[in-house]
């Protein structure tokens, strides 16, 4: 299975950059995983609604000429729909089952995602109704990829 991330802004901290690696080291045996990070828009602390529209736009293109084509496409927002582990696990399995061996999750910046992305998405995905840092969403993204992975093929994972 080739898994894509995308996400938005470069991750600077390192505690995050060494887990994420530590995560998708782990997922090698199970997936193909690359990480693409879009350039994130220069945002002040107050905006318009017509500027933030604007700043989601611009972001949005730049994820969405990133999708490989023909990817089923997951994004993550939250008024999306919230998998257990073992749900996601099963979404995975049934993608890979029916020949959809390509899927692309995608987190926005901090302003969250454009409607264009959230309408090219074939799944959107809620983790909870709780805001989280982008940046953090990655590291808890690959983690839950690696833990659905386990899942499918029945091996141990601290539950």
């Amino acid at each position: 299975m080739n898994i894509q991330m995308i996400t938005v802004g470069k991750l600077k901290e390192k505690y995050l950059v060494e887990g994420i690696a530590e995560y998708t080291k782990r997922l090698g045996p199970y997936a193909k995983v690359s990480i693409v990070e879009v350039p994130d828009e220069k945002t002040p602390e107050t905006l318009s609604a017509a500027e933030e529209a604007q700043v989601k736009q611009r972001e949005g293109e730049r994820i969405l000429a990133k999708v490989n084509e023909g990817a089923f496409v997951i994004a993550l927002a939250i008024d999306g729909k919230p998998l257990s582990s073992e749900d996601l696990a099963r979404q995975l399995q049934d993608l890979a089952t029916y020949g959809r061996s390509s899927v692309a999750f995608i987190i926005g910046g901090s302003l969250g995602l454009a409607p264009e992305v959230l309408a090219r998405a074939d799944l959107k995905l809620s983790f909870g109704r709780m805001t989280l840092p982008h940046q953090l969403m990655r590291l808890v993204l690959v983690e839950q990829v690696y833990r659905a992975f386990r899942i499918m093929r029945g091996e141990p994972y601290h539950k």
